[in-house]
């Protein structure tokens, strides 16, 4: 029977999430590419094991996270019935809905029917009575807005999710859905948009709004997929992602603009005598807007690499203005 670290919760740093009673580890665990049935079993449990022992409470889910799809909901289930169960009151577990997971046209979008059958669907697999937030995925421009955030009001309300989020959502879309959401009464908690040093569009109007809502935020591919390790700079590593699996990090993200910015990155993290991708992570939570970064691992030893930003100095003034001229 697995016991947890009685430190957990002295390794971690936790900030408030928007303007709600949650608080979030700074890093927190993405069961996306590695929680499928590519994965070992044995080797998904000793993840979540090892992530908790860290005090990384928040483990982020999809419906259609796997593969195939389902899958890492499914194995999250497995996982909760084995480990999880006495301990589901310190957990803030999440999932979402809103790309295509079943055939026919109410298994992808923005739709209630979808939303609401796949709460559904993704309680059973988990073998949970409830998620902590439930999002919807990402914006759906044929389905009105009130549609979707009413269905996200009629979640919570049911006791499905405590709260709601959404995922992927513009400046404007973010404003139009924290907007009805607040006038349903079922404030939005949390966004979840995509931010790296190589991708840095939530500056362009969306951490304003979530700045001015009071809405947390935790992102996703802070290491732009890899990216950021460095692994790349001498080209692609045959066991790597990009050679195996390029769906999400494809060949032609290894632009002669990016290799020259992640060169010229690392040479900063040498200096401070730092990892590139301790120091893409610390970049990463440097302004308190983003309440949390997501990580994910295929080996427990990356998660206990991870985390050692926690005890490594934060970045000075000057090393952020040297990083924005690198970026551009």
């Amino acid at each position: 029977m697995y016991v947890p670290s009685n430190e957990r919760y002295e390794k971690m740093i936790y900030r408030r999430c928007g303007n709600s009673g949650v608080k979030l580890p700074v890093l927190s665990l993405g069961l996306w590419h590695n929680f499928g049935s590519i994965t070992p079993y044995e080797t998904q449990k000793e993840l979540l094991r090892t992530a908790f022992d860290c005090g990384i409470n928040h483990f982020d889910l999809a419906n259609n996270y796997g593969p195939p799809y389902g899958e890492a909901e499914r194995n999250f289930g497995r996982l909760m019935d084995e480990d999880w169960r006495p301990y589901r009151d310190e957990l803030f577990i999440s999932t979402k809905a809103g790309y295509d997971m079943w055939p026919g046209p109410y298994g992808d979008h923005g739709s209630r029917k979808y939303l609401i059958s796949s709460i559904d669907q993704s309680l059973k697999r988990m073998r949970v009575d409830y998620v902590d937030v439930f999002y919807h995925h990402r914006p759906d421009p044929e389905t009105p807005i009130e549609e979707t955030m009413g269905a996200l009001d009629q979640i919570v309300r049911s006791g499905k999710a405590l709260y709601a989020g959404i995922s992927n959502y513009g400046p404007e879309q973010t404003e139009a859905a924290v907007r009805e959401l607040k006038r349903l009464g079922t404030p939005c908690l949390i966004h979840q948009p995509r931010y790296s040093m190589l991708d840095r569009h939530i500056e362009n109007g969306l951490t304003d709004v979530l700045r001015k809502e009071k809405v947390g935020c935790i992102v996703f591919q802070p290491l732009a997929g890899g990216l950021l390790t460095g692994k790349y700079l001498e080209g692609i590593p045959a066991d790597s992602r990009m050679a195996t699996d390029s769906r999400f990090l494809k060949p032609g993200n290894l632009t002669e603009e990016n290799v020259r910015k992640i060169k010229a990155l690392k040479e900063i993290a040498d200096g401070r005598g730092q990892k590139l991708h301790h120091l893409a992570l610390q970049w990463t939570l440097r302004d308190e807007v983003v309440t949390s970064a997501l990580i994910g691992a295929s080996r427990p030893e990356q998660i206990l690499d991870n985390v050692q930003i926690l005890s490594e100095p934060p970045l000075t003034e000057e090393e952020i203005r040297l990083i924005d001229e690198i970026l551009g």
